[in-house]
């Protein structure tokens, strides 16, 4: 006697593919905030390296101008910096909302560069 096999791996199948698109879904929505905060505290040590050729004021208005071009939240705004000989400490603080079905993770990031000129 033959048994017929046709559509028993189907639903492990789709399974797996549902399981990959969800993972696919929420780490594509996880790694855009951490790749934001990365990108940011990038430029804030670009800012660090031109530093000794501008302003604390152009450097937070610069470092202010890149956290809205990346839609961070409006504390990632508030950029601290303070120089003392010879060296520039830059730094900014803020929390982002991660959201993931049934629940909702408040992340804090705090991008920040000491560098030396």
């Amino acid at each position: 006697m033959v048994k017929s096999r046709a559509g028993k791996g189907a639903l492990g199948g789709i399974l797996t593919i549902v399981f990959l698109g969800a993972v696919s879904y929420f780490g594509w929505h996880i790694g855009n905030k951490y790749w934001d905060f990365y990108q940011y505290q990038d430029r804030m040590r670009q800012e660090a390296r031109f530093a000794a050729h501008r302003s604390d004021i152009l450097i937070r208005r610069r470092l202010t101008s890149y956290a809205d071009s990346l839609g961070l939240p409006e504390a990632a705004r508030k950029v601290t910096v303070r120089r003392r000989s010879g060296t520039i400490h830059i730094w900014a603080e803020y929390y982002d909302i991660i959201e993931f079905p049934g629940f909702v993770r408040e992340v804090h990031f705090h991008p920040e560069v000491v560098a030396t000129f």
